[in-house]
């Protein structure tokens, strides 16, 4: 259960430990890649590592320090702590990372929560809603993927009720391991790929859901190996088959309510008719403006391995659509466009990847939002029609000339996110040059690596 509803920064978890029967605690945060670091705690010694931390090597994971730095420690937040329904010997709490008393400032959580104290002192709150998209494969080795259900075989599966009945015992034991944490789960489906399916819940305030994130993951892929599958959240597994999103819904608020709904009083700067009718008032279009003219330099965080690019510019998958955005664009009720407006409450950006990390997406989001509204930024040049399918729009027609096309690999998108200075600006120099250095040698990596394809095509040159 979602213990950490009833606790503040300061609880003590050694006797909420006690009063709810928890003997161990994974003390855990996510390094720059995403990748989520624990440690396991006897609930005898958290009331301890709550004012000590756990202690790590920060050089072990994916953050900029090298093997001479010293301990980095993870405080546990209390307020993030949950029983896990499936252990409930076991409870999973999400730690600020310090070196030396000093916040590690390109700690992912950091870096929300950095943005998220930026608009509070301006009076807000930003929500949002993840659809985090997943596959759940056989237990075969990395060479060898195959989709869990033999069965799993339509050309077009979304929604396909017996696919999803097939995996109703594991899907059913999320959903409730979820909704026990207080997330609120109010659909699940499967999803336009084989074998991939999307869990739905509850918005909440950014922070918030970026912890839940991370818990959702970590609950999907550990339920996954309970259940003799392998659970992936990466961007394109399969060449054929549509990729794993992670659409965010977006939406600020003040004092209670939602400020991006318009009154039908707001003046729009550049707004057409078109567009007014989408229902959004003066802040949101301009936070949404601020969100469009940064999206070609943030979309390394957002889609940040050398594969989320299959998904953006890859080919046709055999239902017929990736579902992925092109190019940076936004419309009304349209999921063909990088943003899509469904009602005049919230945007939805659908350019993210099941890669991005929990944080850092809510992070760039919030941080070029709020840029937006600060120079009252009009996105009414990235507009295209409603009714228009940007997947098939001739490259040459003249009608799109004028709307930006996504970066075609992770090079191109590190260059654009180095040479823009307003992310250091926004996210802060010692993440922005941890981020590039790490990813740098990520796609170095991959170019030193020999692909099959490679071989096929080149070897009888």
């Amino acid at each position: 259960m979602f213990l950490g509803k009833t606790l503040t920064k300061d609880s003590d978890l050694g006797p909420v430990a006690k009063a709810n029967g928890i003997e161990f605690f994974l003390v855990s945060f996510v390094d720059i890649f995403g990748v989520l670091r624990s440690k396991m705690v006897p609930a005898a010694a958290i009331s301890t590592i709550q004012k000590d931390g756990a202690g790590f090597a920060p050089f072990a994971s994916w953050l900029d320090y090298g093997p001479d730095a010293a301990d980095m420690i993870a405080k546990p937040d209390p307020t993030t702590c949950m029983q896990v329904p499936f252990r409930p010997d076991l409870a999973f709490v999400i730690g600020d990372c310090y070196i030396e008393d000093k916040k590690v400032e390109d700690s992912p959580r950091w870096v929300l929560k950095d943005q998220v104290e930026k608009a509070a002192k301006l009076g807000y709150e930003f929500k949002t809603g993840v659809e985090a998209e997943f596959f759940l494969l056989s237990k075969a080795p990395n060479s060898s993927l195959a989709i869990s259900d033999p069965a799993d075989t339509q050309e077009k599966p979304c929604y396909d009720a017996q696919a999803m009945m097939r995996r109703m015992d594991i899907l059913q034991e999320i959903v409730k391991t979820l909704n026990a944490c207080d997330f609120g789960v109010y659909q699940t489906d499967h999803e336009d790929a084989n074998g991939q399916f999307e869990i739905n819940w509850h918005y909440r305030s950014c922070l918030h859901t970026g912890d839940q994130h991370v818990f959702f993951k970590w609950v999907v892929k550990t339920l996954a190996e309970k259940h003799g599958y392998r659970a992936t959240f990466m961007p394109r597994p399969f060449q054929n088959l549509t990729g794993n999103g992670c659409h965010c819904h977006c939406s600020l608020w003040s004092g209670g309510k939602n400020v991006f709904v318009g009154d039908g009083a707001d003046k729009l700067s550049g707004a057409k008719p078109e567009m007014t009718s989408l229902g959004l008032s003066s802040l949101g279009w301009n936070f949404l403006g601020g969100v469009l003219a940064k999206a070609e330099s943030f979309v390394a965080i957002t889609n940040p391995t050398v594969n989320s690019y299959k998904r953006l510019n890859g080919l046709i998958t055999s239902s017929g659509a990736t579902w992925a955005p092109n190019r940076i664009s936004f419309s009304g009720n349209n999921r063909t466009h990088m943003v899509r407006v469904p009602e005049g409450d919230r945007f939805e950006l659908r350019l993210a990847d099941g890669a991005a990390n929990p944080y850092l997406l809510q992070a760039v989001i919030l941080a070029c939002g709020l840029q937006g509204m600060a120079q009252k930024i009009d996105p009414s040049a990235y507009f295209f029609k409603p009714t228009v399918n940007m997947y098939i729009i001739p490259q040459g027609d003249a009608s799109i000339s004028h709307i930006k096309t996504l970066p075609g690999n992770l090079l191109d998108a590190m260059r654009l996110f180095e040479k823009d200075p307003e992310m250091r600006t926004m996210l802060g120099n010692k993440f922005v040059d941890a981020y590039i250095k790490l990813k740098g040698a990520e796609w170095k990596d991959f170019m030193g690596h020999v692909s099959m394809w490679e071989l096929n095509n080149t070897i009888d040159c």
